[in-house]
């Protein structure tokens, strides 16, 4: 098989495996590593240490995996169609908000076999080659990968955005010793558009391209282990895990396709779950309902302070009251805490 039927193939092949897309990208990121490097010197990542501590070779695959000369990229969309729409979700502050991409099972597992099998398929067509499937799972520059193997452009709120799929998916890539022709970057399609910058909650996008995560909501329900900072819970509003605005306020998102994939069809109504009665789920009944979900990497503890923020920002009744009483003595100090805050709301 040579290079151009191979490459042809690879795409069928990823087709075939459920992938939206798929595409090949070289291995030189030089702007992008000057990107990333400006980035952790500002500090943005936060508490991310793990964000500085590959520095470069987050942006070298060749270092990361020695001998790599080609990355398949691949792209699965995650809009589960059978969830209640974001904005109603949004505007109902009795309602927990939890970003789109986590209502069903957790993307890693999925994506990683259905790579895995691609490149099975490739090594029966054309012996063994060598390969690492990744899926949010390394230091790679991902999105960057994904614009140069003409998947989409990086976007003003960072995302990687798509004309024909908006940006509602998820990546994944094999990195491999294959000499495959690298795919035409794509273009960026943003224009003087500032959507995503008005339309983040916290101000976390601090300028076109330049999010900075400390103030993000995404990285403060999710990644942040330590008491939200008081002036940004306000802000939160309904959202307990993750943050989907600067996506829902993109105008390419109107392009975006729902997922047939069972895998994200949401899971135990948490498309448009009541607070108060998930700040009422005891540990036990949370490791329940979140088992094979991302939202269990969490655990129970930052599960109940982010409850705790949306119920402090949730309008007062009765029921919200009591949720937060019986939470007044928990263990945690930092759910004391947050539970103290939102009483005082």
């Amino acid at each position: 098989m040579d290079t151009e039927d191979l490459v042809a193939a690879i795409r069928a092949w990823s087709a075939e495996l459920g992938f939206a897309a798929c595409g090949i990208a070289g291995t030189e990121l030089p702007r992008d590593e000057a990107h990333l490097i400006r980035w952790l010197q500002a500090g943005y990542q936060g508490e991310m240490a793990y964000m500085g501590r590959h520095g470069r070779k987050r942006a070298r695959p060749r270092q990361l995996v020695p001998g790599t000369r080609s990355v398949i990229v691949v792209r699965m969309d995650y809009t589960p169609s059978e969830a209640a729409p974001a904005p109603g979700v949004l505007d109902d502050p009795q309602r927990a908000f939890i970003a789109r991409y986590s209502l069903g099972r957790d993307y890693h597992k999925p994506l990683r076999r259905r790579l895995q099998r691609l490149a099975e398929r490739i090594q029966a067509a054309i012996g063994p080659f060598g390969y690492r499937a990744f899926v949010d799972s390394a230091p790679v520059l991902e999105r960057a990968l994904g614009r140069d193997a003409g998947l989409g452009w990086i976007g003003k709120n960072t995302m990687l955005l798509n004309r024909q799929a908006g940006s509602y998916f998820l990546l994944g890539e094999l990195l491999t010793d294959l000499a495959l022709p690298a795919d035409t970057p794509a273009t960026p399609h943003c224009g003087s558009c500032r959507r995503c910058l008005r339309a983040c909650p916290t101000g976390a996008l601090v300028g076109p391209y330049q999010l900075d995560a400390r103030r993000c909501i995404s990285y403060l329900t999710i990644e942040h282990r330590g008491p939200i900072p008081e002036a940004l819970r306000p802000a939160l509003g309904n959202r307990v895990f993750g943050c989907d605005d600067c996506q829902l306020a993109c105008p390419w998102n109107r392009y975006a396709r729902a997922t047939g994939e069972a895998d994200f069809q949401p899971r135990h109504g948490l498309d448009a779950a009541d607070l108060a009665e998930l700040f009422r789920w005891d540990e036990a009944t949370f490791l329940e309902r979140t088992a094979g979900s991302a939202i269990r990497r969490i655990g129970h503890e930052r599960w109940l302070r982010n409850l705790a923020v949306a119920l402090g920002n949730a309008p007062a009744s009765p029921a919200v009251a009591a949720a937060l009483r019986e939470r007044r003595r928990h263990p945690s100090a930092l759910v004391r805490e947050h539970v103290g805050w939102a009483l005082g709301r």
